[in-house]
């Protein structure tokens, strides 16, 4: 599996930085996985300073991001005729107030790996949460080291869809509605939080007794006060499944939201592909079922 990797320099400036950070508690599941990280300049030579994955075959250089390392991520992501330059995703940890994480190679990594249903991963908490997820989809034990990703019952969710993604976060919560209802609390905008109500009903939850918290529909605020909830680190996760190809009015809401994100990095997830969110939801109902090998 090969995945592109960036970090704003806040990110990688001081030995506790949010990049290594996320290498401490990660690196030995990227040794398990065999993960090829395609790593832009900076971001490359500041895991090479603090020591992290020292002598790993997998750990490849690529240009500094004014040479165009970060715009040749975009172009793998979209995929190459060469195996060997054809992302699975890509890890771009970003400093919300860094002017270059809103660069146009920036948003067009972002859009593709949207558009090719492949995981972007711009926060600590999402890029621990992933590793575990590809570990347990290869058969290895839980990581304890990722138990707080997983302790469902005390998170909060938030679902979100735009208009030409409902039929596809309807599909998916009904395809995961044991994994969904596990968390203590899930809100959303407002009509993808009436349908997911009608969808709960539907599937014997108390009629009358709301599934989902329904906040402001997207355009009148909805977003943004979903963004207070993760900034005050009371929602720990997001399935915000978003459609790449239309303009929208409410596009800097949208944006607030992201920021949110990122701001929280250690504490928030956050998943934009139907194919990622299924693939994770898989995953906890594996690591919650795991049995060790008798062996």
């Amino acid at each position: 599996m090969r995945i592109g990797l960036a970090a704003n320099a806040l990110h990688h400036d001081h030995d506790d930085a949010a990049l290594f950070r996320w290498l401490r508690a990660c690196e030995q599941g990227i040794r398990e996985l065999n993960l090829h990280l395609h790593a832009v300049g900076r971001t490359h030579a500041a895991i090479e300073r603090v020591g992290y994955l020292a002598d790993y075959p997998g750990l490849l250089r690529y240009p500094y991001g004014r040479e165009g390392g970060l715009m040749k991520l975009v172009a793998e992501v979209v995929g190459m005729h060469q195996p060997e330059r054809t992302l699975d995703g890509a890890i771009y940890l970003i400093d919300p107030v860094d002017p270059s994480s809103i660069f146009p190679e920036a948003v067009a990594l972002k859009r593709q790996c949207v558009i090719h249903q492949k995981p972007f991963i711009s926060t600590v908490a999402s890029a621990r949460d992933w590793i575990e997820m590809e570990r347990i989809q290869i058969g290895l034990a839980p990581d304890a080291g990722a138990d707080d990703l997983h302790t469902l019952e005390t998170h909060t969710l938030a679902l979100i869809a735009h208009d030409a993604m409902k039929p596809q976060m309807m599909a998916y919560a009904s395809d995961h509605f044991d994994v969904l209802a596990r968390f203590s609390r899930r809100v959303a905008t407002g009509t993808t939080g009436q349908q997911l109500n009608e969808l709960a009903w539907s599937r014997g939850w108390p009629q009358g007794e709301n599934w989902v918290e329904r906040y402001q529909s997207g355009p009148m605020g909805g977003d943004a006060q979903i963004a207070d909830l993760v900034l005050e680190r009371r929602c720990q996760r997001a399935i915000f499944f978003e459609d790449p190809h239309v303009a929208r009015q409410h596009e800097a809401d949208i944006q607030l939201l992201e920021r949110a994100v990122t701001t929280v990095t250690d504490s928030a997830v956050c998943m934009t592909s139907p194919r990622v969110a299924a693939r994770w939801a898989d995953a906890v109902r594996k690591r919650a079922g795991y049995v060790p090998s008798s062996r």
